[in-house]
């Protein structure tokens, strides 16, 4: 039974409601690829994918509209698999159920995908609707988008024809983007000794939960707690007070996800049970003062647990602990170009213990300017050498300088005002997009990137607000149908 037929606007309702029946993480898209080659042939529409999985479909001009602009409309396929620990939800099989509530549609216990399935809906209900009068139109879907970009690293140039391109990946309805920040990834790895537990001790699960989390772009700015530095902070202290060895970390997910959630394990003599319950407990009152209304749900408990067979050895956790310490988390700058805008940040993302006794540390830094985004890498960098972990930087992908000149900016501005009678915002957004590597292999193309009002991304409290799906899908189309003449 359909949820979301009585919403408007129905085509996009439609397709969007499809897609969270199809399972479609990063690098996991099979389905949904076969599935958007399927919609094409179905429409008797022209389409081709590439090497690595991205698909191009093409809706050919109305008739006497030839000499209109070929825009490209632009989505990426993957999604974010977040979930709360006690829901059970298999991501390879299991549908997403949307749910209406209050004017927004979410999931239960689970990222809704409308980051990008919200995207790739209204290039469906575009490509599919047979009375639109426009230029022709190519719908662009890439692959990876949230673990990699590997996607758009791998488009070639030739893949498409149009050089005017419509992002569809932006969370801020009544903002225009056109600039982005680049980002990379820095990865720490550590070994440790694994030695034998004493019979005279007791062991504890120790578990940070509860806390907001979000898109490590979108939202670092917000103050949000980080669940891998909380638990840091709070075995850091308490290693400090009593004698504990760490039997297991296991906090964060996702490389651009704040961390909502952190577990851990700790060994000790059984006398001091009692005493670092109390300490605990003690930490978990700090938080909630520190945190005040910003983190509401912040939970930090404690469980007795079986003691395990190892711990990990003095010298290690004192580095282990020391480099996750030293690690910086959040806004290192601001934009001194626009106002309120993130210039550069970090992502402190995950911290797991792994097999044969090794630590892998993931963390993300942001900056639309390339020189102090290599500069934030360092700095974790050292954190992470002087405790002797090995240390690797991905490649990384550029940013997306803004031009106010555009002539897309132009038109989208003008038919946002006449659509809505009001001026939109123009700004960059510290969050990574697609754009900056199309720039960099296209040069000169004329893009934007606008989208509805998404809440809460890469977390299961990810919603859309119905309203701005209207106001998106409206504004889509007038852009679309007011594409100019083609001067060259």
């Amino acid at each position: 039974m359909s949820i979301l037929s009585n919403l408007n606007p129905a085509p996009i309702w439609f397709y969007f409601e499809e897609i969270c029946g199809i399972p479609r993480l990063s690098k996991n898209e099979g389905k949904i690829r076969k599935y958007l080659l399927e919609f094409a042939k179905k429409n008797n529409l022209e389409s081709k994918e590439d090497e690595v999985g991205n698909i191009l479909i093409i809706k050919p001009p109305t008739r006497g509209m030839e000499n209109r602009k070929t825009v490209v409309l632009q989505s990426h396929m993957d999604m974010v698999g977040e979930k709360n620990a006690d829901y059970p939800h298999n991501w390879s099989t299991d549908p997403i159920i949307p749910t209406i509530k209050d004017g927004w549609i979410t999931a239960s216990g689970t990222t809704l995908g409308a980051d990008d399935g919200i995207g790739i809906a209204s290039q469906l209900a575009i490509l599919s609707d047979q009375s639109l009068k426009a230029g022709k139109i190519e719908c662009l879907f890439t692959v990876d988008e949230e673990s990699g970009m590997t996607g758009a690293i791998n488009l070639k140039p030739d893949f498409f024809s149009g050089r005017t391109l419509l992002n569809l990946d932006s969370e801020d309805e009544g903002i225009l983007f056109i600039g982005c920040a680049g980002g990379m990834d820095t990865v720490g790895t550590m070994n440790y000794k694994a030695i034998q537990t004493t019979k005279d001790s007791a062991a504890l699960e120790v578990s940070v939960t509860g806390l907001h989390g979000g898109h490590s772009g979108d939202e670092i700015h917000k103050g949000y707690g980080n669940a891998v530095k909380i638990m840091t902070r709070l075995l850091w202290n308490v290693s400090h007070q009593f004698k504990i060895s760490i039997a297991d970390f296991n906090g964060g997910n996702l490389r651009n996800a704040i961390p909502r959630e952190a577990f851990s394990t700790i060994v000790f003599d059984k006398t001091l049970l009692v005493k670092i319950k109390y300490w605990i407990n003690d930490f978990y009152a700090t938080q909630i003062d520190e945190f005040g209304p910003l983190e509401k749900d912040i939970k930090i408990w404690v469980k007795e647990t079986t003691v395990p067979p190892f711990v990990m050895d003095e010298e290690s956790q004192i580095r282990f602990l020391n480099a996750l310490t030293c690690c910086p988390h959040g806004v290192i700058a601001w934009s001194l170009e626009m106002d309120d805008l993130v210039e550069t940040s970090t992502n402190l993302a995950s911290a797991k213990f792994s097999e044969n006794n090794t630590i892998r540390i993931i963390t993300t830094q942001r900056s639309s300017v390339e020189s102090a985004k290599n500069n934030a890498g360092a700095m974790v960098e050292s954190c992470l050498k002087l405790a002797g972990a090995e240390v690797v930087h991905s490649d990384g992908y550029p940013g997306w300088k803004p031009n106010l000149n555009s002539e897309i900016l132009s038109i989208t501005r003008k038919s946002y005002i006449n659509l809505f009678g009001k001026e939109p915002s123009v700004r960059a957004i510290h969050a990574g997009l697609e754009c900056g590597l199309v720039y960099e292999k296209i040069k000169g193309i004329d893009m934007i990137s606008f989208g509805p009002t998404i809440r809460g991304a890469h977390t299961p409290e990810e919603m859309i607000e119905i309203k701005t799906a209207q106001m998106f899908w409206d504004l889509l189309i007038d852009v679309v149908i007011n594409m100019p003449v083609n001067q060259g």
